[in-house]
């Protein structure tokens, strides 16, 4: 059955608010737009959203480029493959309830630690082990930006936006090009992206507008919000 044209533009507006989220933050765009559109239309989410976040987080990464931590890049993704293989492991002995409330738990946990102000040295464990968890969450929640997000949040927001980027954009390519050959992208969610894309331009267009704003305290504020909303999401979610 199509997607009714109320919810097509429902979507529009939630895709320029949440890409407008990510453009200034580096994350925000899947916590804000997919529990919102599967409520809408299951149709609208996830895949829709998967394809237009490909093209946002390529621009985002280029257009910051020099800002790249190219240090943690490779740690990190490393271990989100490693996370990756730990999530198939957890979702054959549990069920998608128990490890929402899990990752939930951790990423409170996360937000408390930092939101007392206790520091996280950036060394090769502990972006190896960021990337491991994000990898986790990622494939059994859908939700790895956080992880990331933390331990970068007393970076510069140019040095958060270009690195998570980085590191999504490798995840989305690799996800597509999975989903593409599994036969699981199909031509109705590439039209649906096709009306979000739009938004997400319109989204990008603000967050350059908004962004020199979310430095310092203000981008720490913003990632530990975004957290925690990720966070109780998926206590909702795995309570119902």
């Amino acid at each position: 059955m199509p997607v009714e044209l109320w919810a097509l533009v429902v979507a529009l507006v939630v895709t320029t608010v949440a890409s407008s989220v990510q453009g200034i933050v580096g994350i925000g765009f899947a916590v804000l737009s997919v529990p919102i559109l599967s409520l809408v239309d299951p149709d609208l989410a996830p895949v829709p959203q998967l394809l237009v976040t490909a093209p946002m987080a390529v621009w985002m990464a280029w257009h910051e480029r020099s800002h790249i931590d190219l240090s943690g890049v490779g740690l990190i993704v490393a271990g989100r493959a490693a996370g990756a293989g730990i999530g198939l492991a957890l979702l054959k002995v549990s069920n998608d309830s128990t490890l929402d409330l899990l990752m939930a738990g951790i990423v409170l946990v996360a937000v408390v630690i930092f939101g007392f102000g206790i520091k996280v040295s950036r060394t090769p464990a502990t972006k190896a082990a960021a990337g491991t968890l994000s990898g986790v969450a990622a494939l059994v929640a859908s939700i790895g930006g956080p992880a990331l997000a933390l331990l970068y949040q007393d970076e510069r927001g140019p040095v958060i936006r270009a690195t998570l980027a980085t590191i999504f954009s490798i995840g989305i390519a690799i996800t597509i090009t999975a989903r593409t050959l599994a036969g699981e992208i199909t031509a109705a969610d590439l039209r649906i992206g096709l009306v979000m894309f739009p938004g997400l331009v319109a989204g990008l267009a603000i967050a350059r507008v908004f962004r020199h704003r979310f430095e310092g305290a203000h981008m720490r504020t913003a990632i530990l919000v975004i957290s925690t909303l990720a966070a109780v999401g998926l206590i909702v979610r795995g309570l119902t």
